[in-house]
């Protein structure tokens, strides 16, 4: 499972993705070919195969990465064959001379990499004049424009979707989780019970990371795609609700935490927890509500009218308890105040 792990993917990439690399590489063949006779259009059909990325900003970028890493290759390549001849040691050096400039240039591994390649390739194809270095990165220049456009006009992917499947299980999650303390504060809990409730708050943590991602991945989807202005919108929510939930799972972190730490057999006796836990309920019944923003099918409520109407008055605990019940009370006003409770 390690090795194949090394080269095989959890998923396969979209056929479609795979369908534009194939026309966009054809299309660079055919394109370069007709404009640059000569030798074979390698460097247009690579960049075209190299640029078409999941996303068409990413294209741009790998587009620009690839054209700096050839020409820059080509030069090298040229000065160093003009000056030496070509030979095989000569090759040699160009590849490691490339690698130095890229280093000393501070460039990506992407970029050094390709500056490497495209001197070797240079040089193996035998040719070295300044009108071949010209043709080829005027070739690489065409794929790469191909690769962008092939990937702007058919169907350029919007990262949408994932991020709203993912905001969707954080709603679903955190409203779990606050039913579960809710119902922790009303009964006996064994030493078990509450690392298991500990365990399970603390794993809204990097579903709330995964949700951030997520967004970021579909605000630059949507980066210099045609179909923008489709998704923004939705984007622009899903973001906001994130910024809503998030101070949320680090408040019913800190509550369920204070929970297990001051957690006593007596506790569901007390009126005021018992009137938190009630509050709990609403707060979870008003997280599913905000979280149907994300829902493209959202199922029904019981109620969709926030239950979270009226401030908590209680009474004073007692003195055993009034530690936990404060900080209990400090984090559900906090919550309240996300939420958009009325005071």
């Amino acid at each position: 499972m390690g090795i194949t792990a090394t080269f095989r993917a959890t998923k396969r990439v979209p056929i479609l993705q795979v369908l534009k690399s194939a026309v966009a590489t054809i299309a660079a063949w055919l394109v370069a070919g007709w404009l640059i006779p000569g030798p074979l259009p390698v460097f247009a059909a690579i960049a075209a195969l190299l640029v078409v990325q999941p996303s068409v900003n990413q294209s741009l970028g790998k587009a620009i990465e690839r054209s700096i890493g050839v020409i820059l290759g080509v030069l090298i390549a040229t000065g160093i064959s003009l000056a030496f001849g070509q030979t095989t040691w000569v090759i040699l050096v160009a590849i490691v001379v490339a690698m130095l400039v890229a280093w000393a240039l501070k460039m990506t591994p992407g970029t050094s990499n390709q500056v490497a390649i495209s001197a070797m390739l240079v040089l193996a194809l035998g040719a070295s004049s300044p009108e071949y270095a010209l043709d080829r990165v005027l070739e690489t220049l065409i794929g790469a424009a191909i690769g962008i456009i092939i990937n702007a006009l058919i169907v350029p992917p919007v990262a949408v979707a994932p991020a709203r499947d993912a905001l969707a299980r954080l709603g679903g999650e955190l409203a779990a989780s606050v039913d579960r303390l809710a119902h922790a504060l009303e009964t006996n809990r064994t030493p078990a019970e509450l690392e298991s409730l500990m365990i399970e708050a603390r794993l809204l943590r990097p579903m709330r990371d995964a949700a951030d991602a997520a967004i970021d991945d579909g605000q630059e989807s949507l980066t210099l795609n045609p179909r923008r202005s489709a998704h923004r919108e939705e984007l622009a929510q899903l973001r906001e609700l994130l910024e809503q939930l998030s101070p949320i799972v680090t408040q019913l972190i800190g509550m369920t935490r204070a929970f297990a730490d001051h957690y006593d057999a007596s506790l569901h006796d007390e009126p005021t927890v018992r009137a938190i836990a009630e509050q709990l309920r609403r707060v979870a019944h008003d997280v599913r509500l905000a979280a149907r923003v994300a829902e493209p099918e959202p199922e029904p409520l019981t109620s969709e009218t926030p239950a979270l109407t009226s401030a908590l008055v209680i009474a004073a605990p007692k003195s055993a308890h009034w530690i936990l019940v404060g900080s209990l009370m400090e984090d559900l006003r906090r919550i309240r105040e996300e939420l958009g409770a009325e005071e």
